[in-house]
C-alpha cells in the first residue's frame, strides 16, 4: 500500500452509495482528492462502487472495510463538483485562524478593555 499523497480532511456529508445489488446510506467522515472513509455502511473489500451526492456520482473501491466503515480510494482525484466543494470548504474552515484575542499593553493577565493602567 503506497503511503497518502494528500491529508484526508474531517466531514460530516450524508451519501448514497451503490452497487450492482444494493444502495445504503452512509456518511462521510473524512476526505480527500484521492478518497473518502465513510461511516454507517460495509462492502466487501474490492468493491466497485458508486457514491451519489447531490446529483453527482463519484466512482469509487473499497480499500479496506470493517462492520461499520470502510475506506474507498477514488479512480479519479476530485477536481470538481459537489463532493471537491465540500472538501474546499472543510479545508478552508480548518485553516481559518482562530479569533484574535487582544492583549493589553504589559500583556498582565487579566487586563481587558475598560480597565486603567498605572
Amino acid at each position: 500500500m503506497q503511503p497518502r499523497s494528500r491529508h484526508r480532511i474531517t466531514v460530516d456529508i450524508p451519501v448514497v452509495v451503490t452497487t450492482v445489488l444494493d444502495s445504503v446510506e452512509g456518511m462521510i467522515v473524512d476526505l480527500s482528492e484521492g478518497g473518502a472513509q465513510i461511516a454507517g455502511c460495509g462492502l466487501p473489500v474490492r468493491s466497485q462502487c458508486q457514491i451519489d451526492y447531490e446529483g453527482h456520482v463519484v466512482f469509487g473501491t473499497v480499500q479496506w472495510s470493517e462492520e461499520d466503515r470502510m475506506g474507498i480510494r477514488f479512480p479519479y482525484e476530485l477536481t470538481d463538483g459537489p463532493l471537491f466543494d465540500r472538501l474546499e470548504i472543510a479545508r478552508a474552515a480548518r485553516l481559518t485562524p482562530t479569533a484574535f484575542q487582544p492583549r493589553m499593553p504589559g500583556g498582565r493577565p487579566g487586563s481587558g478593555f475598560g480597565r486603567r493602567f498605572g
